[in-house]
């Protein structure tokens, strides 16, 4: 489980196919503090640690298997690539942004951008079959990122991310046709799930 507080922004600094792809993933964190098994968000995709390293910097290893690669965006990671990564939550933990579970619905596109203030407002379109679980003034999390939607039209939906956000995650470099990695809300989910149940 995860708030969708991004406390790194990690790279990938190497990826190899083995039937599933494992990634390098170079981080701040002291991986002294890490355990093999543990779950790491890493773009909102909760990832397990197979392996940690100290050297020449701080890494761990994941394996995306081809589920979460056909969901995701990671099958684009190439070295190089930053991505947000999140611990997973601990009890006790402030719970900043909303729930988040790690496991990515679909794929969203950047489809415009454009200053507002110091701020950056996005517009995103999303899967048909996933549109109706977003709503204005509810929350999403996109690359793992806790996000308020501001407003929605048909599939497509407006996202603001004030300077803050654009430094502390990698939503400052994102650019027009970027696919993100979408988790819709956990409570959307299950209401429509029990409207379509009755």
């Amino acid at each position: 489980m995860f708030t969708g507080i991004v406390t790194d922004i990690g790279e990938v600094l190497e990826t190899e196919r083995r039937g599933d792809l494992r990634a390098r993933i170079g981080t701040a964190y002291d991986v002294e503090g890490i355990d093999i098994g543990a779950s790491i968000a890493c773009d909102g995709v909760c990832l397990t640690v197979i392996a940690l390293g100290r050297a020449p910097r701080n890494w761990f290893d994941v394996e995306i298997s081809a589920e979460s690669l056909s969901k995701t965006n990671l099958g684009d990671w190439a070295p190089g690539k930053r991505i947000n990564l999140e611990r997973a939550l601990k009890v006790g933990d402030e719970l900043g942004g909303h729930i988040v579970s790690g496991h990515v619905d679909g794929l969203a596109e950047v489809v415009a951008l454009r200053p507002e203030g110091d701020s950056l407002r996005v517009t995103f379109r999303a899967p048909h079959a996933l549109a109706g679980f977003i709503a204005p003034k509810g929350s999403v999390a996109l690359n793992g990122t806790s996000l308020t939607v501001n407003e929605v039209e048909g599939t497509d939906f407006g996202i603001n991310f004030i300077p803050h956000t654009q430094k502390a995650t990698t939503w400052g470099g994102v650019k027009a046709g970027d696919r993100v990695n979408l988790e819709v809300d956990t409570m959307a989910r299950y209401v429509a799930r029990l409207r379509d149940w009755a």
